[in-house]
């Protein structure tokens, strides 16, 4: 299988300097990229460039071999690719089920959305079990699976998922990773930013040590994981 995603060459900034300095990011289709590094390294600038939030100054990118440079953050969601931020994103007072049908506000088609929301109750059980529930009501690591679900509304060919991890504790963030590599093992192709490396490195097929705006280092994720020079640097005991 060849690059899903290609970015060649990208250099981007905010406008007080470059963030990413003319980076080479291959994301193969069906596998789980994780992209790991200090805070600042540019980890979820790649991930605005992806999303159509940030526009490369210089560079190409291209899925599926056709270049994405420059379209909107609607135009990439329509091309398949979406992404679950690091920021809690339900709408609160809202039920569950509300906020799963919500990832399908651009499919006009009423018989697609109903077989989309019977085949994410199959994969994501809590849609149904707590589908009258208010999105409040549900645990951090729970609302994190249901923006999962609502993501996979859209059927996606690429799912970009933003520090998944954050804020969760041990056990819940195990229940995350299972559901991503559930997600992966069903025909996602995903390319993940992870602040615990370990985490995000052990689950991960392709791994991308990024510093000051540049990959640093890349290989297979249980490589990555286990070079020393990485463990000294990236890893640490809180990882």
């Amino acid at each position: 299988m060849g690059p899903l995603l290609e970015l060649q060459g990208v250099t981007v900034g905010y406008g007080g300097g470059d963030i990413l300095h003319e980076l080479d990011l291959n994301v193969e289709e069906g596998a789980i990229t994780c992209i790991v590094g200090p805070n600042g390294a540019g980890k979820s600038t790649v991930l605005r460039v992806v999303s159509g939030l940030l526009r490369p100054r210089l560079g190409r990118l291209r899925f599926r071999g056709v270049s994405i440079a420059g379209l909107s953050p609607r135009q990439i969601l329509r091309r398949g690719i979406v992404q679950v931020p690091q920021e809690r994103s339900l709408f609160p007072t809202m039920t569950v089920w509300e906020n799963v049908r919500m990832g399908a506000y651009t499919v006009h088609d009423r018989a697609l959305v109903e077989r989309r929301l019977q085949a994410v109750c199959e994969s994501f059980p809590i849609v149904r079990e707590r589908r009258h529930e208010p999105a409040a009501s549900l645990s951090g690591g729970q609302q994190k699976i249901i923006e999962f679900a609502r993501a996979m509304m859209l059927d996606p060919s690429l799912v970009v998922l933003d520090e998944p991890s954050m804020g969760l504790d041990p056990k819940t963030r195990t229940t995350v990773f299972d559901t991503i590599r559930a997600m992966n093992q069903a025909g996602r192709t995903i390319l993940l930013v992870e602040q615990n490396a370990r985490s995000g490195l052990g689950l991960a097929s392709h791994g991308i040590v990024m510093e000051s705006g540049r990959i640093r280092l890349e290989g297979l994720g249980s490589a990555v994981l286990g070079n020393p020079e990485i463990g000294r640097l990236y890893l640490g005991a809180s990882a």
